[in-house]
């Protein structure tokens, strides 16, 4: 399995970073964005991919989103078994309400500072 480099951690970071400010002040709608980047960028990465999702699961659980809640689940079910198949939908933001299987357009800003962390992470999330 691939490990995630030290640059990417620091995307990762900072994406959790404004997730926890976002939900600190109720920002519901900043918070759910933040999770959503943080998915794309670690999506590659096993553990980066299911604890991105712990945290979607946990935030669903917080808000009583139930429709999340039960999207987040199966997804915690299928992000090992795309990471081991390399089956994965580059892109997708991770939420139940988009198709867990859909590819989906990065953007553009996220883009440009994944491209920046290798030439093996810009690959594999191109």
């Amino acid at each position: 399995m691939m490990r995630a480099n030290t640059r990417v951690e620091e995307l990762l970071r900072q994406e959790r970073e404004a997730f926890g400010e976002a939900r600190r002040i109720g920002e519901v709608s900043a918070a759910w964005a933040a999770l959503e980047r943080e998915h794309i960028i670690g999506q590659p990465y096993l553990a980066a991919h299911f604890r991105c999702h712990l945290s979607m699961l946990g935030f669903a659980i917080e808000l009583r989103d139930w429709r999340e809640l039960r999207g987040q689940i199966l997804r915690l079910l299928l992000a090992p078994l795309g990471n081991a198949s390399g089956r994965l939908p580059i892109g997708n933001t991770g939420r139940s309400n988009v198709s867990a299987f859909a590819p989906m357009e990065i953007p553009a800003d996220l883009s440009a500072k994944i491209e920046n962390t290798s030439p093996d992470a810009g690959e594999n999330l191109q």
